[in-house]
């Protein structure tokens, strides 16, 4: 089967918008090319991303067919998650307003509402528009039904999509799906509403323009008076505002959990199987953004995860075998079951497309130490009596069960090694449990923990350290290197300017880093279990800012910096790589890049002031 590139948009033409439980991407194209109901990680209802003929949209644009020269340019209303697309011809001006309001409710929503906007600024312009949702990845069937020339309810087997408009829309059927032309002049609005709820429920009141410049409102105002939280000052405001609005947006608000990207089955390479579903909730990925979160000022956000992580490590004193998961669902469920899509072809033929992710039965030994990560960043407590007790039983089986081959963190189906570091994160567990036993006065059996933190800082030190290399490497049986471990001085490990640290700094330098963009590692020189390759990797390259910045390197990290802003799309986002043409690849947006952005940012402001002053 043959697939034309020309179907699907580049992956960074697109903003997101969401309400803290769903999120959706809009291209610049004005489509609504992937959307999941009711949850993140829910099957999709929108999907042209991944299949354009049968994933499902829905398209409101200028007409390009009427008019065929029109320039695109698409951007946030600053300072909120309301993307604005805008369209500028020679007869007119036209801009399509997209966004969904925040739900703050401790209860997750079965009805999700996205509100889009057209209106003519200059001229006069055609629009179209197109709304083919596919329920169930594509699987299910849906049926039309249309109410009025204004409202139409498009059935699926668990949940309906109603569709609205006002004047001068008027929605004519196109098969089970429907469709509308319409022309606006200077000065004319027309709303399109699209509700997601379940099957059976009462229709939506219909819009009206009052009604919906309220809810446009009161987007826009939670999103000005959520920021203002932030007490960030420093010298790169507008993408660390950015990148933390869309840490937030890829929060699931009813249990505090963040996933790590708002798409499933976007490729690390072009044509590739390295295609998988990252809406779930990492240990690693939420508590590296605590981190973040904490470093702006957004202690809510912060506590919240902490909490889901609480309840994790609580459940597992019931677990048997390992007590914890890599990753979870966003409500807290282990079963993440990997499926194969066979009737998508995926990106750019980039197949198979997989949801689900079996990566979660994988063994990394490293979650522990981000799990006690998650607790003392800020300086932290572990909480409740409850909790401290089911985190020092954690802490107590891993005393018995780190000094074990494990995946590693970056996932890999090549097999079980001795990862450098996992083990350094096992000696985060056990070095942040001390901490919190000593400075809060609880109750633990210490002498087992700090022998097993010490006995993993000697293993380090003689078994992950390459004398001919000169550096610390991926595992004990290489000397390939690994850009995880620019985390080390970070987690405290060794100083950032220890002479090994400098010395491994200096071979990544070497090995990994390409005019300031970092690999994760050499899969040919380190095979992965998987076929082909991929681009380097945005949360390593603003790691390797942050390494350098700690490490004195300060103009040599701010120009890498700098040169990693350039990569970002359009509206400040980022996915989770860059390919070789400086093309953005895999899942979209990636929490894991915007959280150690604001990571590097804030290491640079703090040491050019020291210099400065």
């Amino acid at each position: 089967m043959s697939v034309s590139p020309q179907l699907y948009p580049p992956i960074a033409e697109h903003g997101v918008i969401g309400d803290l439980q769903t999120a959706a991407l809009v291209s610049t194209d004005g489509d609504i090319d992937w959307w999941c109901t009711p949850r993140f990680d829910s099957p999709s209802l929108f999907a042209s991303l991944l299949d354009h003929d049968r994933g499902g949209t829905c398209r409101l644009a200028v007409d390009r067919e009427a008019v065929p020269g029109a320039e695109v340019k698409q951007l946030y209303l600053p300072d909120t998650a309301i993307v604005v697309t805008r369209f500028l011809a020679p007869g007119g001006v036209a801009e399509i307003i997209d966004f969904m309001t925040p739900d703050t409710s401790a209860v997750p929503s079965d009805r999700h509402r996205i509100t889009r906007v057209a209106r003519v600024v200059r001229g006069s312009m055609p629009f179209v528009l197109e709304c083919r949702p596919r329920f169930d990845y594509g699987r299910a069937p849906h049926r039309l039904s249309l109410l009025d020339e204004r409202t139409a309810l498009l059935h699926g087997p668990e949940e309906d999509l109603c569709l609205q408009t006002t004047d001068p829309v008027v929605l004519r059927p196109d098969g089970q799906d429907v469709t509308a032309r319409f022309t606006l002049d200077a000065g004319r609005t027309a709303i399109v509403v699209l509700t997601t709820q379940p099957t059976g429920s009462p229709t939506p009141a219909p819009p009206r323009e009052h009604d919906t410049l309220e809810t446009f409102d009161a987007c826009r105002d939670f999103w000005y008076e959520w920021l203002a939280r932030s007490d960030y000052a420093g010298r790169w405001q507008q993408i660390v505002h950015r990148s933390a609005i869309t840490l937030k947006l890829l929060t699931y608000h009813p249990t505090g959990a963040p996933i790590a990207a708002a798409t499933m089955g976007l490729p690390e390479q072009v044509g590739g199987e390295r295609n998988w579903d990252y809406r779930y909730t990492w240990i690693r990925d939420g508590s590296l953004s605590v981190h973040a979160l904490l470093g702006l000022g957004f202690e809510e956000e912060a506590l919240a995860f902490r909490g889901w992580v609480r309840d994790r490590v609580k459940e597992a004193q019931d677990s048997e075998g390992e007590p914890l998961q890599i990753m979870y669902r966003i409500d807290g469920d282990p079963l993440l079951s990997e499926e194969v899509l066979p009737h998508w072809e995926g990106y750019r033929g980039s197949a198979p497309v997989r949801a689900g992710n079996a990566a979660a039965d994988q063994l990394q030994l490293d979650i522990y130490g981000e799990a006690a990560y998650a607790f003392t960043t800020g300086g932290g407590d572990i909480g409740t009596l409850e909790g401290w007790q089911a985190f020092s039983r954690l802490v107590d089986w891993l005393t018995e069960h780190w000094d074990r081959p494990d995946e590693g963190i970056w996932e890999t189906r090549g097999g079980r090694q001795d990862f450098t570091y996992s083990r350094l994160m096992c000696w985060v567990a056990f070095d942040r449990a001390v901490r919190i036993a000593r400075t809060y006065a609880r109750p633990a059996d210490l002498d087992p923990w700090e022998d097993a933190r010490d006995a993993i800082l000697r293993q380090v030190v003689q078994r992950g350290w390459s004398a001919e290399r000169k550096a610390f490497t991926q595992h004990y049986a290489t000397d390939v290197l690994d850009a995880s471990l620019l985390l080390m001085p970070k987690v405290g490990f060794l100083s950032p300017t220890d002479p090994a640290w400098l010395s491994t700094l200096d071979a990544m330098d070497h090995e990994l880093v390409s005019d300031s963009l970092v690999y994760r590692y050499d899969p040919a020189a380190s095979p992965d279990g998987l076929r082909g390759s991929e681009g380097t990797f945005n949360l390593c390259s603003f790691l390797y800012v942050e390494s350098l910045a700690r490490a004195g390197r300060v103009q040599q990290a701010r120009y890498a910096f700098d040169k990693m802003l350039t990569y970002a799309n359009h509206v400040g986002l980022y996915a989770e790589e860059i390919g070789p043409s400086g093309e953005q690849l895999g899942n979209f947006p990636q929490a894991f890049t915007h959280l150690a952005l604001i990571d590097a940012a804030l290491a640079l402001d703090e040491e050019l002031d020291r210099r400065r002053g």
